[in-house]
């Protein structure tokens, strides 16, 4: 488990219930990095900011963190993490490799707009 204060997925079941449950749902897929801990602080941080958001974390190296590596629009991503962002169930947009808060709230204004 990842030492965030993010909610966790650990399961394939707690993934398809988010993403049933939830109209926008960012993942961010990764581990306890130099690259991934900056992603999971802003995510922390916007909580507040975009409560119609659900924020989660998913470790890397579990086997339910193949739901997203086998995404279509990560197939190319070399780097950690990989943030994907959902709106209906559906990708809207994914990322790889860290991220600042100006270029998420872009990415969360952008695809999630109302």
């Amino acid at each position: 488990m990842l030492g965030t204060n993010l909610k966790h997925l650990e399961a394939k079941g707690e993934v398809e219930e988010v993403l049933k449950n939830d109209e926008k749902v960012m993942i961010c897929c990764g581990r306890m990095g130099p690259m991934c801990i900056p992603v999971y602080g802003v995510m922390e941080n916007l909580e507040s900011r975009y409560p119609k958001i659900q924020f989660r974390d998913m470790d890397f190296d579990m086997p339910v963190a193949s739901f997203i590596k086998d995404l279509p629009e990560c197939s190319s991503f070399m780097g950690l993490p990989f943030t994907v962002y959902f709106k209906n169930g559906t990708v809207v947009k994914a990322t790889t490799s860290i991220q600042n808060e100006k270029q998420i709230v872009d990415i969360l204004d952008e695809v999630f707009k109302d």
